[in-house]
């Protein structure tokens, strides 16, 4: 028995743009899979035809059985019919064993080969996002990137699984179904294929017709959706305004037209089956009538009559599931084509460079004329040109939007630049393999990210070889230790950003752990204390302070007070810096710092 389709399940089509390619992709999916799938399709080749012969059989047998009937008597009459039936009954069971082994056989293999497609998709598409540049992040919504990796492959592998053989086991019995059809009898054939074929065009048109009533339902159902989302963040606001009736009223109305439009696509979508059932069932009906017409003027026999009947009901099932089978290949092509876009996109070069650092670095850094813009948009940066000598302290300050992370994310080459050159201890970055680079480098990122583990695995995130004396180490150094030994596990603990175990000012703590343990020779904190408590701060600076010896540090803040006594203050504004010099120096000039300055401190 083939799986037959829910009815109730309904997506939106989706085509793929090119056909052509599409498949090439799909081919080149399976790989090392493609003799696997030769041996299902002719399996499912030879069960097919197995089992088109078992209405051809039973003919056979009705017509010997009416005809022995008709000649022979008393006990003759059973010896005869024992021999007439036994053989066809035995060869109708071989078929059916035969048929189980087949069918199980197509079965595992596929569900093997979707599964092998499927996780090497996974491992393609995660070795992959590794390899982007970041710029595809930013213009690539993570939602996209999920779908890909997820409803896009589980997909293809649902197709591959059961689709695949639903679609060759259709085409076959579809067309065996109908030449046996034309063999028995060619006016009955032509009317029951005509009456098929049109109720094949009429699913199709309202198969189309339920997907724009489906479109437009999932359409208000986003908008109800997206309403209430809303009505819930902005909860404590409406009732400050005293608005709750106006957005019963919206939220209301957003439920009418869902209602509506769902009731609409439901009555089409339950309608369909319905439909091709009536159809096919009309077919029946007349191959019956028009059958025993034929066999009662002696045209055709009982037995084919009954054969004839069995091959209408064999062709109407995978007739029926058409509309579902030509949908799935569909949506699974479309997402081979999305992945594929995915698996085509340039990486991130890193395979020829001119030069490696040297074992022992510095940490001195220098821009030389640099000018920098995201993608095609106007250049943010204009011939940026500063040098911080090894171990000095870089502040970097400047309002909203000024350019400031833009700055940190070209020393680590997460961008390229435009023009100009970057350099580290005199050697263009440019030159240099990305991983090398950003080894030499600490930072402490804004947004604090732990992964779920242990407070030991999240520290030594940079440094998997790390011993625990060195990663206790790391925590004393960034004032962590204390309040991790008061957790259940300590150190084993498992953590996440999101859990509440630990505080904010607590995660970024831990961050400042992971970045000391990687020993750098560049320290980068970007906005580490804009979002801690005053005590925990004043923790932070004291452990930044020691961290900070004997490195080039890169601080960016918009509390002016935490990098008075930085080497240089790099002022930017617009992409560009503006200034540049001590604090003392800066505020000398009274310009744009020194205004800055007195209006935090005024």
């Amino acid at each position: 028995m083939r799986k037959k389709r829910n009815r109730g399940d309904q997506a939106t089509i989706e085509r793929p743009q090119s056909y052509r390619q599409a498949i090439t992709h799909f081919l080149a999916l399976l790989g090392r899979e493609r003799t696997p799938m030769i041996l299902t399709v002719l399996t499912n080749v030879l069960s097919t035809i197995l089992f088109a012969m078992v209405p051809w059989i039973t003919a056979v047998v009705i017509d010997d059985v009416v005809e022995v009937m008709s000649h022979q008597e008393g006990g003759d009459l059973w010896n005869r019919m024992q021999t007439v039936i036994l053989w066809p009954i035995l060869t109708i069971l071989f078929i059916a064993v035969v048929n189980f082994a087949l069918n199980y056989y197509q079965e595992r293999q596929m569900a093997r080969i979707g599964e092998s497609v499927s996780l090497g998709l996974r491992e393609r598409l995660s070795s992959k996002m590794t390899k982007l540049p970041l710029s595809f992040f930013d213009n690539t919504q993570v939602g996209e990137i999920l779908s890909k990796a997820t409803s896009d492959i589980d997909k293809i592998s649902e197709v591959l699984i059961t689709g695949f053989n639903q679609f060759v086991y259709s085409v076959l019995t579809i067309g065996i179904g109908i030449i046996l059809l034309f063999v028995i009898n060619t006016p009955m054939a032509l009317m029951v294929v005509s009456i098929l074929l049109l109720g094949s065009i009429l699913t199709g048109y309202v198969s189309v017709l339920n997907q724009r009533l489906f479109h437009n339902s999932m359409s208000t159902l986003s908008s109800l959706s997206n309403a209430t989302e809303e009505a819930l963040a902005g909860n404590l606001v409406i009732k400050s305004f005293g608005r709750e009736d106006r957005f019963i009223k919206k939220i209301d109305g957003l439920i009418d037209e869902q209602f509506e439009a769902g009731s609409r696509s439901q009555f089409v979508n339950f309608a369909i089956y319905p439909s091709i059932r009536f159809v096919n069932q009309c077919a029946f009906i007349l191959a019956a009538f028009f059958g025993g017409h034929y066999a009662i003027q002696g045209v055709i026999t009982i037995g084919l009559v009954q054969a004839f009947l069995q091959y209408v009901v064999q062709i109407s099932e995978p007739i029926s599931n058409a509309a579902y089978i030509y949908n799935s290949f569909q949506g699974a092509l479309a997402s081979i084509e999305r992945i594929h876009a995915i698996l085509q996109l340039d990486e991130d070069d890193n395979t020829v460079h001119a030069r490696s650092l040297p074992s022992e670095t510095q940490g001195g850094i220098s821009f030389r004329n640099v000018s920098f813009g995201y993608g095609a948009a106007p250049l943010l940066m204009h011939d940026v040109t500063f040098e911080a000598k090894a171990h000095q302290t870089v502040a970097i300050v400047g309002p909203t939007g000024a350019g400031k992370t833009t700055l940190v994310n070209l020393l680590m080459r997460f961008y390229e630049v435009n023009a100009g050159t970057i350099a580290f201890d005199g050697i263009p970055t440019n030159t240099i393999p990305r991983e090398e680079l950003r080894k030499a480098f600490g930072m402490v990122l804004q947004d604090t990210w732990l992964f779920k583990g242990t407070v030991a695995d999240n520290i030594a995130y940079g440094r998997a070889d790390a011993s625990k004396d060195e990663i206790i180490g790391a925590a004393k150094v960034a004032q962590c230790d204390s309040f991790i030994r008061k957790l259940p596990q300590g150190y084993q603990t498992v953590i996440s950003s999101d859990d509440g175990i630990l505080s904010q000012g607590e995660q970024q703590l831990l961050t400042i752990a992971r970045a000391v343990l990687t020993n750098p020779k560049v320290m980068i904190l970007d906005e580490a204390t804009s979002s801690i408590d005053t005590k925990t701060e004043k923790d932070i600076q004291t452990a930044i302070a020691g961290v900070m010896k004997g490195r080039t540090s890169f601080v960016i803040a918009h509390r002016l007070s935490t990098i008075r006594n930085a080497d240089l203050i790099l002022v930017m504004d617009h992409g560009d810096i503006i200034e540049q010099g001590s604090h003392a120096e800066l505020l000398a000039r009274d310009s744009f710092y020194a205004r800055l300055y007195r209006t935090q401190f005024s």
